[in-house]
């Protein structure tokens, strides 16, 4: 696919996956913006998040809202979503993540769940990752 636009919307990766894809020569050229919506007030009053009263932060459909929003409000081609939890700690000193990663296009819903283990920035990572193949799935 040529000639697309990415926005992401970011909770628990904390604006990670907007970082990683600056790191390429010619971002501008494909990545318009993202927003960094850590807290329910945040997405709620930026990205128009309606499902968290009733679904949570941590679930697949403000996963998929976070995605179709910064779509519509940064008005590019597809929209990825990060929201989930990084904890609680387990014996080893090691969290469980639940992380939802969603991305949405004119014609495209998608929403996949991960449960990584690591330190809080190895699941932050470890989302990234799976957020980049997810849009490359979608965009090569």
């Amino acid at each position: 696919m040529e000639n697309f636009t990415i926005s992401t919307a970011e909770s628990c990766t904390g604006g990670l996956v907007a970082s990683r894809l600056t790191d390429f020569a010619g971002a501008s050229n494909y990545f318009k913006g993202g927003i960094v919506a850590y807290t329910n007030e945040i997405k709620k009053s930026v990205l128009k998040v309606t499902t968290l009263d009733e679904f949570g932060a941590v679930s697949s459909q403000t996963a998929l809202e976070m995605a179709k929003n910064v779509r519509e409000i940064l008005k590019t081609t597809f929209g990825i979503s990060t929201t989930g939890v990084a904890g609680p700690s387990t014996s080893e000193n090691k969290a469980v993540g639940t992380v939802f990663i969603a991305i949405a296009g004119e014609n495209l819903s998608e929403v996949r769940e991960f449960h990584f283990k690591g330190s809080r920035s190895e699941i932050k990572f470890q989302a990234a990752d799976e957020a980049f193949k997810l849009l490359m799935e979608h965009t090569i």
